[in-house]
């Protein structure tokens, strides 16, 4: 089975073609995109695990698509490598300032890039585990133990209730679509029609008193966590 979901973003066909090719052989999923544009659309609806990213890109520059990742509290903590031909230090710095993991300088060892590529994943990983709650004030989700608090006292979540609060609340302020929730939630069980949806953030909304309120309903699309909670 494949591993971690890797985003290779580069406007080369040939380069493209050879990163995914050493990165699947390794076991990894790869997707691809060959412009900034696609690469940021690609990042909301594939949540990839790693991102290596190439500078110069049309529609968007792979610096403005760092800086984006970075800024979007919901995005910031994927790793970004930067792929490129240019190898000047200031390039380095630019890439580094706006919170990139890791840069390598074309033509690059494929056999270096997958090393490369794991070891930002290993780091990434140690960062998770040190990092399993989400404190939203006085609403705690511990995502190792799969409970909740408000004000110390424990909510009693269903899995599917919990997976789904918890998915909200990691990404906040970004819209999640009904189908985007099914995916990642019920896995797409083909049992499950997009109204189990609603009827679930219903409930949670009931046990989660005053902190349901946080989850808006954004019409037409799906639902949000509010980015700023209150």
């Amino acid at each position: 089975m494949a591993r971690e979901k890797i985003l290779v973003v580069d406007d080369d066909p040939d380069l493209l073609h050879l990163v995914q090719y050493n990165l699947e052989k390794e076991g990894f999923k790869v997707i691809l995109a060959s412009d900034g544009e696609r690469a940021l659309q690609l990042i909301s609806s594939e949540w990839p695990q790693l991102i290596l990213l190439d500078l110069m890109l049309p529609q968007v520059d792979g610096l403005e698509v760092c800086r984006q990742i970075k800024r979007d509290q919901a995005t910031s903590t994927i790793p970004v490598i930067m792929l490129t031909a240019k190898g000047e230090e200031i390039d380095r710095v630019v890439g580094f300032e706006l919170g990139a993991d890791d840069y390598i300088t074309k033509p690059f060892s494929p056999r270096e890039l997958v090393l490369r590529v794991k070891a930002i994943l290993k780091r990434s990983s140690l960062r998770e585990q040190v990092s399993k709650r989400l404190a939203l004030g006085d609403l705690v989700i511990d995502l190792d133990r799969h409970q909740v608090w408000i004000k110390d006292q424990e909510i009693s979540l269903t899995l599917i209730e919990f997976r789904l609060l918890s998915t909200l609340a990691a990404r906040r302020g970004r819209v999640q679509t009904r189908d985007r929730l099914l995916a990642d939630v019920w896995n797409y069980d083909p049992d499950i029609d997009s109204r189990t949806v609603d009827t679930h953030i219903k409930r949670l909304r009931s046990k989660l008193g005053k902190w349901g309120e946080e989850i808006e309903t954004v019409r037409g699309l799906g639902y949000r966590f509010r980015e700023e909670v209150e």
